[in-house]
């Protein structure tokens, strides 16, 4: 079930909002359809009802808004614009990644495109596809977990009018299994055919709520459409007879070869055909809206039918298109071996919600735990070129840079190891290491079922963790790539000439480790925070440029109290006693943390920790 309950988008300059108290309701087992014409506000609605655009209203699936809910991409099912996904990506990747993050077997993904047909198109890049097999693409991802409730936003826009048979029997089948879908659409004959509820809005208010068949008697016109070469003169033979026999017949030519009569049946317009020997070479029954024409009697152009689809257009008709028993019904498969007899209801689906739903328990075998926020980060980072392009280049800047500071020469070891001068705010390994934590959010926040803000705080936390372990590991792994290739060509340049036995290197290890993981670490909580990647790499760039410093004007001058002996009153207030070895470990993170390049990034972590916990894991309940 979902209820939308006055739904309202923010006003814009002198103007009224695009979406202005708008509430109904998607009951279970059915297909409901929101009509209207396009900028009537059904995408900004949707967005609404997925707290994706400012404004106020709420909208309950099952009894609980979306945010409310522990797992959203189980209980929801989300098609709105665009595929979500890296251009670079396979549709395939595409898919596993987002199992993962669904907590499902990653061959659900191989078996969702087999139902929407695009089995053979699983290593296509995203970027490559046209706009119907994007919405295909779509379709699976949001069939992927078998949610119980499917939004989409023109399902059928791309996808060829004799395709589309698929379209709605996928539709069908799943609202047969107790689902609810809604789905938006501009097309009043589409509606009536597909949907057991028409739900019309204009400028952006409700309009009608109604049952198919009743918007179909109250709101659509019959008419005959006819192809022929002598319209004139078929369209003068009609009006002819209609007057003859005082019949009310309307007649408008739409094209030099197609007339549309309204007011009089196939077998009336065959007849008069034969009888006066026009010849025919179309002769169907439609169904319009009421508003097709205008008192004038002016050509308007009227969706085409093909001959025969005067059935699939009656509103009585409510049989899906013939489809092939495994697409009718891909939200749960009939191998229900999947799910083990022993298995506990799956998080977000609990089984008594299912059943007073009438929904029967989902199919998908739930593979969720601690480790599925860690496995959808990695396939999100692994299937995407990004990572190694960007470690080539931080390679081979750094190595240039190296060798320039070392012909120099007068740059200390770790600098030139690390390939800092003291011109650049950051070595090009920290700046790589920030971008690829920038690069952390995105996607997420398109694909409204995996937002970071969206379900219960332990899961976005899972989210955060996860992202902020792989980025961590992506910067030390770059950073040891750095200075091992720095190293390589100092030697093979310059022999050993620049490089020294060093005598100390736990420090310089930790300094280096702590910059990369700080660095990282800002750029996806500034990514979180502002939702841009722009602005995560911009809140990397500003700790040396701004932070640092305030923090040096602070720090400067003499203590008046030293800190001589931390290490050792540290161990004496830990549980565990730690080696006497590891103050040095110790030590070095503390001169770390007391550089100013180590403050400052420890301040902006902090600053920044607290902005991603009030914007990203506050409520999110709107009136």
């Amino acid at each position: 079930m979902i209820q939308a309950i006055g739904l309202t988008s923010t006003p814009r300059r002198d103007l009224p909002p695009l979406v202005d108290d708008l509430s109904f309701e998607a009951r279970p087992g059915a297909v409901t359809a929101l009509l209207g014409e396009p900028g009537s506000g059904k995408t900004t609605a949707l967005r609404l009802m997925l707290e994706l655009e400012p404004g106020r209203g709420v909208t309950y699936f099952r009894g609980r808004p979306l945010h409310r809910i522990p797992y959203p991409v189980r209980e929801v099912g989300v098609l709105l614009g665009d595929v979500p996904g890296h251009p670079s990506r396979t549709v395939r990747s595409q898919l596993r990644m987002l199992c993962a993050a669904a907590g499902v077997p990653a061959s659900r993904a191989d078996t969702m495109l087999e139902v929407v047909g695009i089995a053979g198109l699983r290593d296509q890049r995203l970027g490559s596809l046209s706009l119907g097999m994007e919405r295909r693409v779509g379709l699976a991802a949001a069939l992927l977990a078998d949610p119980c409730t499917l939004l989409l936003d023109e399902p059928a826009a791309g996808i060829p009018p004799r395709e589309r048979g698929w379209l709605h029997g996928l539709l069908r089948g799943h609202a047969s299994l107790g689902g609810a879908v809604l789905f938006t659409t501009d097309d009043a004959k589409e509606a009536v055919r597909v949907a057991d509820r028409v739900v019309s809005i204009e400028a952006g208010r409700l309009v009608a709520d109604q049952d198919a068949a009743e918007f179909a008697r109250t709101r659509l016109r019959p008419r005959v459409a006819v192809r022929t070469p002598h319209a004139a003169r078929l369209a003068d033979v009609l009006g002819r007879e209609a007057r003859a026999a005082q019949r009310a017949v309307e007649i408008v030519e739409e094209s030099g070869s197609r007339l549309s009569v309204y007011g009089s049946t196939c077998a009336e317009v065959g007849e008069a055909a034969f009888r006066n020997g026009v010849l025919v070479h179309q002769l169907a029954d439609e169904t319009g809206p009421t508003g097709d024409t205008g008192a004038t009697g002016r050509p308007v152009p009227s969706a085409r039918t093909e001959p025969g689809a005067a059935d699939r257009a009656a509103p009585a008709d409510r049989s899906a298109p013939a489809i092939p028993a495994e697409r009718a019904a891909p939200a749960a498969p009939a191998d229900a071996s999947a799910t083990e007899a022993g298995d506990p209801p799956a998080p977000g689906n609990p089984r008594p919600a299912e059943a007073r739903s009438g929904r029967p328990p989902s199919a998908v075998r739930r593979v969720g735990g601690p480790l599925r926020p860690l496995r959808y980060e990695l396939r999100r980072v692994s299937s995407t070129s990004a990572p190694v392009l960007t470690a080539a280049v931080v390679v081979a800047v750094s190595a240039v840079t190296s060798l320039v500071l070392a012909r120099a020469g007068h740059t200390p070891q770790n600098r030139l190891l690390a390939a800092w001068p003291e011109l650049l705010p950051l070595p090009p390994a920290a700046l790589g290491a920030g971008l690829l934590g920038a690069l952390a959010f995105g996607e997420e926040y398109r694909y409204p079922a995996l937002a970071a803000d969206r379900g219960t705080v332990p899961r976005r936390l899972g989210l955060l963790a996860a992202k902020l372990s792989v980025g961590a590991a992506l910067a030390l792994l770059l950073g040891a790539l750095a200075v091992a290739v720095d190293a390589a060509a100092l030697r093979l340049v310059f022999d050993s000439g620049p490089l020294r036995t060093p005598a100390e290197w736990v420090s310089p290890a930790v300094s280096w480790a702590g910059l990369l993981i700080g660095c990282s670490w800002a750029g996806v909580l500034a990514s979180g925070v502002f939702r841009s990647a722009t602005a995560g790499l911009a809140a990397v760039l500003a700790v040396p440029v701004m932070v640092v410093p305030l923090v040096r004007k602070a720090l400067d001058g003499p203590s008046a109290y030293p800190v001589t002996g931390l290490a050792a009153r540290l161990r004496g207030l830990a549980w565990a006693q730690w080696p006497p070895e590891a103050d040095r470990l110790v030590l070095g993170a503390l001169r770390v943390m007391a550089q100013p390049v180590g403050t400052a990034l420890v301040l902006s972590l902090m600053v920044l920790l607290c902005a991603y916990g009030f914007t990203g894991l506050r409520s999110r309940v709107r009136w």
